[in-house]
């Protein structure tokens, strides 16, 4: 089990040390924020009408990491995902994490289809945003640009009827 609670401003110290460098921020963030990441640019989120910060607890109470959503349109995106302590990956957390997202946007909006940014090469997130039901969506690709490396971005939907079907 995975809590979504709200991030404040209190909450950046964490957050920004767990960045380590400019490949890890584009990574969890992509390219809107800059390295290093400060609490201004955390703050410019949390002041944006649209978009609401999270921190990620565990069942113990732990804080263990971070996520977004950002409504759009037609949609909400789902980003800035990052558990921060590798010993807490492949045991699930990412897609409890997602599930909650998704709990959370669909029954505070009226949007029937969510979203997220994820690179080609980040082959263990994308297996984990399939399992709760993501797709690819083929006619939305992005590239970021990192010294003299090129990072495809792939865009993933989901239904909200995909969701619910999840839930049952």
């Amino acid at each position: 089990m995975v809590k979504l609670l709200d991030f404040t401003i209190k909450d950046a110290p964490e957050l920004i040390s767990r960045i380590e460098n400019e490949k890890m921020l584009l990574q969890f963030a992509g390219p809107m924020y800059h390295f290093p990441l400060t609490e201004g640019q955390l703050q410019k989120d949390m002041d944006t009408g649209n978009r609401t910060l999270f921190k990620i607890a565990d069942e113990a109470g732990t804080i263990i990491g971070h996520a977004q959503i950002c409504m759009k349109d037609e949609t909400f995106l789902l980003g800035r995902i990052l558990i921060w302590d590798e010993n807490n990956r492949g045991k699930g957390y990412g897609k409890k994490v997602m599930l909650e997202l998704l709990r959370f946007g669909f029954n505070h909006s009226d949007k029937k289809t969510a979203e997220l940014n994820v690179y080609d090469w980040n082959t263990g997130a994308i297996e984990c945003y399939k399992k709760v039901g993501f797709t690819v969506d083929p006619e939305v690709r992005n590239e970021a640009k990192i010294g003299n490396e090129i990072w495809i971005s792939l865009n993933m939907k989901i239904h909200k009827s995909t969701f619910e079907q999840q839930m049952l």
